[in-house]
């Protein structure tokens, strides 16, 4: 790498200490949503048995679905922290984020780890999902597909609602297309809480 910072160590402690801001805002954003004690404590007990390139991708399927964790984020004053904690002496923090060259190259590569969103795709008039590197996650083989955006206090992959052959099931978006509720439903509504699924199948209707 060229000039005067962003050599090979700087670059994955700022990772480490950017991985760790990250968490907190994670943090913040379940304390936000009401999350619930215990699965704030369960969240951040499996950050700890990842390392740091495992920590990214975990965050980024959390914000994938959690897109409000980044609103309005200060990516700068986040990288800044990170850099702070990198540094040994104030002098030089301050040199590292008076250098725009340096702090641009680590707001572009933070964002490039952790804002990894997916895309709903067409094939032949049937709908399917890839992820950000164009990797599918579900197969186009469905009439209509709804991804839920929406709050959870876990690392979970929530499923996603899809229409076959005229009736609603939930998929799970793993490259292997597992059904998690079968295709008899005929609506599919999510709620605000756990369950996070309503089915109904005339006028029957369950939890899932």
């Amino acid at each position: 790498m060229e000039g005067l910072f962003r050599e090979e160590i700087e670059t994955r402690q700022v990772d480490k200490f950017f991985a760790c801001e990250m968490g907190r805002q994670i943090h913040r954003y379940i304390k936000a949503m009401h999350g619930s004690l215990a699965m704030l404590e369960k969240f951040e007990a499996r950050m700890r048995t990842l390392n740091v390139p495992q920590r990214e991708e975990a965050m980024a399927r959390y914000i994938d679905l959690n897109r409000k964790v980044v609103k309005d984020l200060s990516w700068r004053m986040l990288v800044a922290r990170a850099i702070a904690n990198y540094c040994d002496t104030f002098h030089y923090f301050v040199r590292m984020i008076g250098d725009e060259e340096t702090m641009t190259f680590y707001v572009e590569r933070m964002k490039a780890k952790y804002l990894k969103f997916h895309d709903v795709f067409e094939q032949d008039g049937k709908y399917g999902i890839k992820d950000h590197e164009g990797h599918v996650l579900v197969p186009a083989h469905y009439e209509f597909l709804r991804t839920p955006y929406v709050y959870v206090d876990d690392m979970m992959t929530m499923p996603v609602i899809a229409q076959k052959d005229g009736k609603m099931g939930l998929v799970l978006p793993d490259g292997h297309d597992t059904v998690v509720a079968p295709f008899e439903y005929d609506d599919i509504a999510l709620r605000d809480e756990e369950p996070w699924f309503e089915c109904t199948k005339g006028k029957l209707t369950e939890l899932r």
